[in-house]
């Protein structure tokens, strides 16, 4: 089969990049894959972030085409003729929020006008976490020219269904992102730390959480910061607050001042290139989300890759991939003491080695293999559905 995979791509970075890297390596296995990610992915004015670039290791060094400009829409109708060039039996586009539906349609739509073509969303989400004027008339537009949807949450699939009418849909979860390397040890991960930074002065038998990724408002740090002084009421805890932020990193400093809990949080507010993302998911005992909002996490994913438990709280699908009380907590979101008696009893209980191999059980549902087969079985349904 030939496929065209569009969505964001090495050489540019994050999460989706990773992903996209990944659905790239599996399908090549079996299918012609071509990549088609941006030339221009947001406008430095709307970029909250430092760089759109990725820094260090590719991770998975995938080949891509930077065609498509996202603001420009002489360019998506270029974009629709190089891709409809290409004689695609599925293209395949990674969606996660409407400010990319005006391309992504258009594309679509040139892409497989006249043609047995078949188009596909793999929704990351359906309704974004942050909600803007027009959101609901982008979305609409671009799921007009799409065929099938692969949806990687029950609320994603509840969302998709309350947009579109008996949409054809594949519910596949997101796999296990595996390009950061392999886990070591908690001391050898903090012996490095301890080296490249000296900020990170952890010892070996500390107790340490870990907030990692992009710092935005629905990701609730502000919550987990104001469960810290509970738990130190306990026992000593440090919390890692370890990726770029997105919002305003002064209030949150502002906020460790006035809980009183400087000693207890480390911020290492840069991103992180793929080859040093290991050392700090190696360094923690366990991973924390205290989202305020969510479908799925792709931090999650990284987690378990490292065999890491997750304390996380109940909104979107993440209660669908953690299994309480065997690979982490569910607590009800928005609540800072439910967040500081789960991590409380995480260490009281001396939870992390029962939690960890419930981990490394559980992830064995998160394969790439099964992605992959689920998105060829996907493309039947669809051709005869269309023939049909």
């Amino acid at each position: 089969m030939n496929i065209v995979l569009i969505g964001t791509a090495y050489p540019l970075r994050g999460g989706i990049a990773h992903y996209v890297g990944l659905l790239w390596k599996y399908l090549s296995r079996s299918h012609d894959v071509k990549v088609v990610t941006f030339s221009r992915q947001y406008p430095k004015l709307l970029f909250p972030g430092k760089s759109q670039e990725e820094s260090g290791d590719a991770g998975v060094p995938v080949e891509s085409v930077q065609w498509i400009d996202s603001i420009n829409p002489v360019n998506w109708i270029r974009t629709g003729f190089r891709v409809r060039a290409l004689h695609a039996d599925l293209i395949v586009f990674k969606f996660w929020m409407p400010f990319f539906a005006p391309s992504y349609g258009v594309i679509a739509a040139i892409s497989r006008w006249g043609r047995e073509t078949r188009t596909m969303f793999i929704c990351d989400n359906v309704i974004p976490h942050e909600r803007r004027p027009g959101d609901k008339l982008l979305t609409r537009f671009a799921f007009r020219f799409i065929d099938s949807y692969v949806v990687q949450s029950r609320a994603v699939e509840r969302d998709l269904r309350l947009w579109k009418k008996d949409p054809l849909l594949a519910y596949l979860p997101h796999p296990v992102y595996e390009i950061f390397g392999e886990e070591t040890t908690r001391s050898e991960a903090r012996a490095k730390l301890r080296r490249v930074d000296a900020a990170m002065d952890l010892a070996d038998d500390a107790r340490v959480l870990l907030f990692f990724g992009y710092v935005r408002d629905y990701k609730g740090l502000d919550v987990i910061l104001d469960a810290m002084p509970a738990i130190l009421t306990k026992m000593k805890v440090t919390l890692l607050v370890v990726g770029e932020f997105y919002n305003n990193e002064q209030q949150y400093r502002d906020q460790v001042r006035h809980l009183g809990i400087d000693d207890a949080v480390i911020f290492h507010s840069d991103y992180v290139p793929n080859e040093e993302v290991g050392v700090y998911f190696s360094a923690a005992d366990v991973m924390t989300l205290p989202y305020k909002s969510a479908t799925q996490s792709g931090i999650i994913q990284i987690a378990y890759n490292f065999h890491r438990p997750v304390i996380a709280t109940d909104v979107g699908g993440l209660g669908e991939v953690i299994v309480d009380g065997r690979t982490g907590y569910i607590v009800p979101p928005e609540q800072p003491s439910a967040i500081a008696d789960a991590v409380i009893s995480f260490y009281e209980h001396d939870q992390f080695d029962a939690f960890r191999a419930g981990v490394i059980e559980e992830k064995k549902k998160y394969s790439w293999e099964y992605m992959a087969e689920g998105i060829e079985e996907l493309y039947q349904q669809s051709r005869a559905k269309e023939r049909s």
